[in-house]
């Protein structure tokens, strides 16, 4: 007679452990960008921790959670993860850091097919990111709130 046992946890394979290893080592490089890119003007912060937030988030729910509930870029973290929104200040940061990066790299004259490689992906970096909404969308019911309180305002008049 065979006796059923609880099945247990299935040990993690070697090709697992190896990917969720790489995912956290690269979330770590990103936040590491991400840290140098808070310190230096010309370099972006955010889309590294972006970044890092998605490799954290097939690697560590621990890391990919300090990142979300991070007291600095959390929010924003949140709000591009839920929204796939960028506040106004952030698209200005962006497109101002991008404008002094390639202000920077033409003044070391670099050759011609550079600038214009540099110029074209910018130019498409910015597009994308204006298209982004600002902020997360209203939401129904305040709109609804707003109009009720205003119905009353002009039923008292």
């Amino acid at each position: 007679m065979k006796e059923e046992h609880a099945s247990a946890p299935l040990p993690e394979t070697h090709g697992a452990r190896l990917r969720r290893w790489a995912w956290t080592a690269a979330g770590a490089l990103m936040v590491l960008l991400g840290i140098i890119g808070a310190m230096l003007p010309v370099m972006p912060t955010t889309i590294f921790l972006i970044m890092a937030l998605a490799c954290f988030s097939r690697a560590s729910p621990r890391l990919e959670h300090w990142l979300l509930h991070h007291p600095r870029f959390g929010p924003s973290l949140r709000q591009w993860r839920e929204h796939r929104a960028v506040s106004r200040r952030g698209k200005a940061m962006a497109c101002l850091g991008m404008a002094i990066g390639f202000v920077a790299m033409c003044l070391g004259h670099p050759p011609a097919w550079v600038i214009i490689l540099v110029g074209v992906m910018e130019i498409a970096v910015i597009i994308y990111l204006l298209r982004r909404p600002n902020g997360p969308p209203p939401s129904h019911t305040g709109s609804i709130k707003a109009e009720s309180s205003q119905d009353r305002g002009n039923n008292e008049k």
